[in-house]
């Protein structure tokens, strides 16, 4: 803080004034460590590890997007919901998908509305220029996820969910909104941004990102939990449930993902098997294998899996539950 100050001073910026906003943003960011940052997502039911934490105040701090990548069923879209809780700021999903363009991310013209206003323009005998300067307009324009983000005025997270599943052209047309903040719509002109929004993308990993996006983001690797975070998550999500019921199902579940499967369970699947469990009012996995194995379909996906570990699997699993 002090090296901040001095720098300051040197630049002649110093004295009865304010600092000036970009020094102040600095001195906000390094006031908040990563520990900071775990509480307030843990206060939103988030539990993020050291590495995560880090992840999301250089983000703040950079003002960079930050890739996330993971398998599936780790966490990485809750990331984005519990940032946006944790700043009291709105979440805009953009969840992409094969084909997916820049009409469905950016924007649409209501063509209903449109030729609805034509026709009654042209029956009150308006003339063509009027008529297309009119249903040309805000009126008519239909906000996608992507053109909401840059026009709030409070900053909104932007959530673009599994991007690796878009083309590889939609990329490059993302990587030039990331880096601009801004959007040309031939009806209306350029659009910049109100407000630049905190971005978080995420990707399974099906197909390799550009390095051009790469270098455009802070990336991180969201692995799934160890056994005494996830148990952590568990107590957090879980109100009422035993402690060493929770410690139990976090070592079972990390005992099943070491297994040959095919859908390895995600934290998601924990919770539901946890939920499970607990309105079953189970104290101990040892005491009931006979439910646990039944039950386990909370957490296996496919029937490969599900034959797969069988009722003589769940024992020698439940063996290593201490």
């Amino acid at each position: 803080m002090a090296c901040i100050r001095e720098v300051v001073g040197q630049s002649g910026l110093s004295g009865a004034g304010a600092i000036p906003a970009p020094y102040c943003h600095i001195m906000e960011c390094m006031s908040l460590n990563r520990d900071d940052i775990s509480d307030r997502l843990a206060a939103v039911g988030y539990i993020a590890d050291r590495d995560l934490a880090t992840a999301l105040w250089l983000m703040d701090f950079l003002k960079r997007p930050l890739l996330l990548e993971g398998e599936a069923g780790v966490g990485k879209t809750e990331v984005a919901k519990a940032l946006a809780a944790v700043h009291g700021a709105e979440l805009i999903r953009l969840q992409c998908y094969e084909g997916l363009d820049q009409n469905a991310a950016l924007y649409e013209w209501n063509y209903q509305r449109q030729l609805l206003a034509i026709k009654t323009r042209e029956g009150a005998g308006v003339n063509a220029d009027a008529i297309e300067e009119h249903i040309f307009s805000e009126r008519y324009l239909l906000e996608r996820p992507l053109l909401a983000a840059i026009r709030r005025e409070k900053p909104p997270v932007l959530l673009v969910d599994e991007v690796d599943r878009a083309d590889e052209e939609f990329e490059a047309f993302l990587l030039e909104l990331l880096s601009d903040f801004q959007v040309s719509i031939p009806e209306l002109g350029t659009i910049r941004a109100t407000s630049i929004p905190r971005v978080v993308l995420t990707s399974n990993g099906t197909r390799e990102l550009s390095d051009a996006l790469r270098r455009r983001c802070l990336y991180h690797y969201v692995d799934f939990p160890d056994v005494d975070r996830e148990a952590k998550i568990i107590i957090t999500r879980t109100p009422g449930i035993d402690i060493a019921l929770a410690l139990q199902i976090a070592r079972m579940v990390a005992s099943v993902r070491r297994e040959d499967l095919r859908k390895v369970p995600g934290v998601a699947e924990t919770l539901d098997w946890a939920a499970t469990l607990a309105g079953l009012d189970l104290h101990d996995l040892r005491q009931e294998p006979e439910v646990v194995h039944e039950t386990m379909l909370c957490l296996l996906k496919t029937r490969e899996d599900r034959s797969r570990l069988t009722r003589e699997v769940t024992e020698r699993l439940l063996g290593k539950v201490a």
